[in-house]
């Protein structure tokens, strides 16, 4: 091995994988300029090898062992984009302890054992980076750790998952409803056969914990994260959102109180004018408010084999300058708070509510008598739909403590006055 010359491994060669290595061969005649050193991939980790040996130029460094990885001293980077808790997990530990520094593309991870993996990193005095575990190819965990490191950030918010965005989009620009844009999304690539962590917010879920852990330097795991699909947002709620001016998006945020951390996705109606409105299709964007810098917004690809495998290489290509002058281990978790974190019941919001309803005097009165016992306060209301014999009313509330609003809705749903409540979705 020259002196300029630094080994890694790929832990799979999946759709990520194949991204990784098509990078890395494409930047090999630019590495000695741009990093002082050359990389090269020693080992690719497969279940497989003759299944993969047409992917690579070179078929030799496929294996189907681990542990010719982690007993080669040659070898000081390890990139995982298995995905997945296990084997993932074990990979990434003993990799770090036999002094290996780590690029994971792993949210799952991340998001749940990310502080136990970083602790371990430093001890070993070794990397651990994860920017591709969040938004794709969008830069957003180097900016909140080094560009924005100097602010006091109080909020991070965000469209972090593309199969909900465009499924939203086709609802919005097409009048599609919730079923046909997910067929669509499917047949495209959009979304997974069981698309059940996309829809109901489980893989933004992961994502806004690992932000919110770097942004508030207190840790956030996804347990702590309350999570909300879009399988109940109907053609009718998008078409009311239009008329008041809004869109309905699907809304990772993390804010930082004076009374906790909230953290939480769910389906939001935002102002048409917000930058995050105008987000469609399967692009992500990331919102930042900080003390110093006010507002940015990061925005592009959210996923995808090139876009992700950009902010894989990209961790690569840092950590690749840490080896070359044996600055590996300098970066640090940086959690240095024990913010709590707030329970849905206590965070306030506005509220979208769209009720079917007897259609006779009395009806909104007793209503907004249901809504005062429970200190909600009633904002604008729109009666436009009947449905048979019946008014549909659509209600926008003040800002109301989550568990108010719970309390109130146990009472509209006994009510005689009212048939259903078909739609509750929180406003920005």
């Amino acid at each position: 091995m020259g002196k300029d010359d630094i080994y890694v491994a790929l832990l799979g060669l999946g759709t990520v994988g194949m991204g990784v290595y098509k990078v890395m061969k494409t930047q090999e005649s630019q590495m000695q300029q741009k990093l002082n050193s050359v990389l090269h991939i020693k080992k690719i980790l497969v279940r497989d090898a003759k299944k993969h040996a047409g992917d690579v130029d070179d078929p030799s460094m496929l294996t189907e062992s681990y542990k010719e990885i982690i007993e080669d001293p040659e070898i000081r980077i390890v990139i995982e984009v298995i995905g997945g808790m296990e084997p993932a997990y074990t990979y990434i530990r003993d990799a770090i302890c036999a002094g290996k520094s780590v690029v994971t593309a792993n949210k799952d991870l991340i998001a749940e054992r990310g502080g136990e993996l970083m602790a371990l990193a430093e001890e070993h005095h070794v990397d651990l980076r994860f920017e591709a575990s969040v938004a794709g190819g969008i830069p957003i965990i180097s900016p909140l750790k080094n560009s924005l490191a100097a602010n006091e950030i109080s909020q991070v918010m965000g469209i972090v998952n593309g199969t909900t965005n465009y499924i939203l989009t086709k609802m919005t620009e097409e009048g599609m409803d919730y079923e046909e844009a997910l067929q669509e999304a499917t047949a495209l690539g959009y979304a997974e056969a069981d698309p059940t962590a996309d829809v109901e917010g489980y893989d933004a879920g992961r994502k806004i914990a690992i932000m919110a852990t770097i942004a508030f330097h207190s840790r956030v795991t996804f347990q702590d994260v309350y999570t909300e699909g879009i399988t109940k947002i109907t053609a009718k709620d998008i078409e009311y959102a239009k008329t008041l001016g809004w869109v309905i998006k699907l809304i990772a945020l993390a804010r930082n109180t004076d009374t906790g951390i909230e953290v939480r996705v769910h389906p939001m109606l935002i102002p048409a004018d917000h930058p995050l409105a105008t987000v469609g299709g399967s692009y992500n964007a990331v919102y930042v408010h900080g003390d110093a810098v006010e507002d940015v917004m990061f925005y592009g690809r959210g996923a995808g084999e090139m876009p992700t495998a950009s902010a894989v290489m990209g961790d690569v290509f840092s950590v690749a300058r840490h080896t070359a002058y044996d600055s590996q281990g300098s970066t640090r978790d940086n959690v240095y708070r024990n913010i709590p974190v707030k329970s849905i019941e206590n965070t306030k919001s506005s509220y979208f509510l769209r009720m079917e309803v007897e259609d006779k005097p009395g009806v909104l009165a007793s209503i907004a008598s249901i809504f005062g016992n429970n200190s909600v306060s009633i904002k604008q209301v729109i009666q436009r739909d009947k449905i048979e014999n019946n008014a549909e009313l659509v209600i926008i509330t003040s800002e109301v403590k989550e568990r108010h609003i719970r309390d109130a809705l146990l009472v509209l749903h006994s009510s005689s006055v009212v048939k259903g409540v078909s739609s509750v979705i929180r406003v920005y």
